[in-house]
């Protein structure tokens, strides 16, 4: 006993002081606090696949009225009916728990209709006065029979009113949305799957209540996530069927794209289980800082709501995209792990749960929700169809019937002479009294009739179904199958067996991060497609007879070098070669179809046009241009400067390059002008000069004339090479008029000298006044605008002869 110090007008009170030990204080303590967040926070029930704050959510978004055919109220309004009925508890943990059963990101069946930010995987929602929500079609399931005995309901926190100790949870809750939770000494972590997969488990499970696991995953292969995605290696997830503990791996889908004309691309269109653009985009740029990630220049987040998740990873020219991808999965949540933890509570304990324990829990629950829901509804059938038959024989008889309660002094005597008159129950008898006066017609007498025999009916059924377990299991299993039918999506994450790019064997045969710089040969086409060969063998020029389009120049090169496209403006182009799609090995044939337009790869001008290609090492043969007005010129071999554009020759007001071309000192130039001459003369009479200068005299023009055309001809190849000319009208549109051409053996031209005028090629017709085209070489081929040949006719020996029609315009000729 202990004395307390009293002031001058108190009196002195007792109190007593109770020694208590803390040790067994705080376990007492503890172990209350551990058993409140076990069953009534963490873990969700097994048959509903809810934790009790969800479970209250819905009910009370279904009290409320909330159907996906009503419209949205604010969030804020369900979290206080909530919270001030059943869930006395802080308004944020009821909000959290209504806001990711709006997320479909987090759900693979969101049960709740949101209107408005309800967050993403990288951001939270919006206060809950500024969203709206209401029950989603799929929530339906969960709650729909509450009002038909089909579960028991348990007071709330004060006593004042009940709630569903468990939804009647006509969809797997559990399998299908999984969960996640925390609770004192365990924890919980589900992995969400596919509702129809689920559901043909289940029933296989009804009609064979003795079925293996192996039988149930022919149903259930593995888990489905929400956000789509892979799984990689399955061993994992059977093991967390078998024990109900597994984990497994997830990947990003990925394909690789050209994201810009020369760069290739990583494009992200579904992430791992939970994982944002954000992160991922942060570890990236983290990797790439800390140089673990290598082969990446950008990466841009282009997700929209219309094209859903796209995140672009571009890569940097030579670098293998497939390399990258393989970092990308070693060094950033582009691969996630997910471990499975099966803990719920079944008949109020915590167990861990396989997949067949799982789905015996639920398909119990519902076999016990059919038989309680059947037999209410046995009884309500029954107590309607006593008293339509009371009304039956009081319809018979009605002036009897009225004329007793007429001479009835008040409505017990009336009651009682009705039992006693008729032989009626005291039921029968209240709703006799209770009768209206239009229930007296034929017509109403005859739609009891049919009521009864309907209930008759319904009541024979209900009792086949109560009285006969196979019956009971046929209805449940329908009721499985109508569900997946409603509410059941396709598959979204595709399994792999195997992780295919994981451990120490796939690093070792990993694909190398850089692509090999091999011999390969790059080919301009005459509709100004772009390629790369896969090896540096030279064209078989009779087989590219029967490919599509025709090369109009060709440089042979290695996959990481950089080569120069030579423009009508003197500028060259500086172009990488492994930015160019490689052509697979041909055998006789060279297909350019799978070339990339030239315009995309390199930056032209407004009528600027590709003449051809050229090294840019400064080594081998040297770069010849000619010009529209006549001009030749020679480049210097020296290394091109470190620019992605430079001029190769100085040109005159209106003067533009019409030809290019490497040769040797031995070789022959051949220049064709718009009237028909051919100047044929040897290569060592133009000097070499660097890129600044502005060429010398090649060829002598008359007044109003033009360069068309400028070829290099090897000295052993001039017997087998021929001259192309295609004459017709200057006036006329270009592309527009086919012509008629002329093939004539180079040989029967002499050469001249430089700067002098040359010999005619080509006798114009009635109508034909200039050449539209020409071309000097080995195996011509001339195509139209689509890449379509164009037959060409045999060689013409005479030199001045005159051309044969063409059948259709000449695109080009290489």
């Amino acid at each position: 006993m202990a004395r307390r110090t009293t002031g001058p007008s108190e009196q002195p009170v007792a109190e007593t002081i109770v020694d208590i030990d803390v040790a067994a204080e705080m376990q007492g303590s503890f172990l209350e606090y551990a058993y409140s967040v076990i069953y009534a926070r963490a873990l969700p029930d097994a048959r509903d696949g809810l934790k009790p704050v969800q479970r209250r959510i819905l009910f009370q978004m279904s009290d409320m009225g909330l159907r996906p055919d009503r419209g949205h109220v604010k969030s804020a309004r369900v979290v206080g009916e909530v919270m001030g009925k059943l869930h006395p508890h802080g308004d944020t943990a009821i909000y959290d728990a209504l806001v990711r059963m709006a997320q479909p990101f987090s759900l693979r069946l969101p049960l709740v209709d949101g209107h408005g930010n309800f967050g993403s995987l990288d951001d939270g929602p919006a206060a809950p006065r500024y969203t709206e929500a209401r029950l989603a079609p799929s929530a339906m399931a969960m709650v729909s029979g509450l009002d038909e005995d089909e579960v028991d309901f348990v007071p709330n926190y004060d006593n004042k009113l009940t709630q569903p100790e468990v939804l009647p949870a006509a969809l797997p809750n559990l399998l299908v949305n999984g969960g996640s939770g925390i609770a004192v000494g365990m924890a919980t972590n589900m992995a969400p799957h596919n509702l129809v997969e689920v559901v043909a488990a289940a029933r296989h499970l009804v009609d064979h209540p003795d079925a293996t696991l192996e039988d149930l995953m022919r149903f259930v292969p593995g888990p489905d996530l929400p956000t789509g995605g892979k799984i990689v290696g399955l061993d994992g997830v059977r093991d967390a069927y078998a024990t109900g503990r597994g984990s497994f791996r997830t990947r990003a889908t990925t394909r690789v794209e050209n994201v810009t004309p020369r760069r290739k691309g990583i494009v992200v269109t579904e992430l791992p289980y939970l994982v944002g653009p954000e992160k991922v985009i942060e570890k990236i740029k983290e990797g790439v800082q800390a140089k673990k990630l290598a082969g990446i220049s950008n990466v841009q987040d282009l997700t929209d709501r219309k094209h859903g998740l796209r995140l672009v990873i571009e890569v940097k020219s030579g670098f293998n995209p497939e390399a990258v991808l393989e970092q990308l999965h070693r060094y950033t949540p582009m691969e996630d792990s997910f471990g499975i933890n099966n803990v719920a509570l079944v008949d109020g304990q915590p167990r861990t749960l396989g997949l067949r324990d799982m789905l015996t829990v639920w398909v119990d629950h519902r076999l016990d929700v059919v038989r309680r829901r059947s037999a209410y509804r046995l009884e309500r059938r029954r107590e309607r169809l006593h008293l339509v038959q009371g009304l039956l024989i009081a319809i018979l008889d009605i002036d009897e019937v009225i004329q007793v309660i007429r001479g009835s002094e008040t409505a017990d005597s009336a009651r009682a002479r009705l039992m006693d008159v008729f032989d009626l129950s005291q039921p029968q008898a209240e709703y006799i009294l209770e009768l209206r006066l239009r229930r007296l017609t034929k017509f109403s007498r005859m739609e009891l009739e049919k009521e009864a025999e309907t209930l008759a009916q319904e009541i024979a059924e209900l009792e086949a179904v109560l009285g006969d377990d196979a019956r009971l299991r046929a209805v449940v299993s329908g009721e499985m199958a109508a569900v997946a039918e409603t509410y059941g999506t396709p598959r979204r994450t595709v399994l792999l067996e195997s992780a295919g790019g994981a451990g120490p064997v796939a690093a070792r045969n990993a694909t190398p991060l850089q692509i090999e710089d091999s011999p390969c040969r790059v080919v301009l086409s005459g509709t100004g497609l772009l390629a790369r060969t896969s090896d540096d063998s030279p064209l078989d020029r009779s087989g590219s007879r029967r490919a599509h389009d025709a090369v109009l120049a060709d440089v042979v090169t290695s996959s990481r070098a950089e080569i120069g496209v030579v423009t009508d403006l003197g500028r060259v182009l500086r172009l990488h070669v492994v930015d160019l799609p490689a052509l697979p090995p041909t055998q006789g044939a060279v297909s350019l179809s799978g070339g990339v337009p030239l315009e995309e790869v390199v930056g032209l001008g407004d009528g600027e046009r590709a003449l051809g290609l050229v090294p840019l090492d400064g080594q081998g043969p040297t770069l010849v241009l000619a010009t529209a007005r006549g001009v030749i010129k020679r480049v210097a071999g020296e290394a091109a400067p470190n620019r992605d554009t430079f001029e190769v020759i100085s040109l005159k007001d209106g003067d533009r390059v019409v030809g290019a071309a490497r040769c040797e000192d031995e070789d022959h130039l051949v220049m064709v002008t718009s009237d028909a001459q051919v100047l044929r003369f040897a290569a060592d009479l133009v000097r070499p000069q660097g890129r600044s200068a502005g060429g010398m005299a090649g060829v002598r023009l008359a007044d109003g004339q033009r360069v068309v055309h400028l070829a290099a001809v090897a000295p052993s190849a001039v017997d087998e090479s021929v001259l192309v000319t295609v004459a017709g009208t200057a006036g006329a549109l270009a592309g527009t008029q086919a012509g008629t051409v002329k093939v004539t053996p180079l040989g029967v031209y002499p050469t001249k000298g430089r700067g002098t005028g040359g010999v005619r090629a080509h006798r114009f017709l009635r109508g034909e006044d200039t050449l539209l085209t020409a071309w000097a070489g080995v195996g011509p081929r001339a195509v139209g605008a689509a890449g379509q040949e164009v037959r060409l006719p045999a060689p013409d020996t005479r030199r001045d002869g005159s051309g044969t029609p063409l059948p259709l315009p000449v695109h080009a000729i290489g």
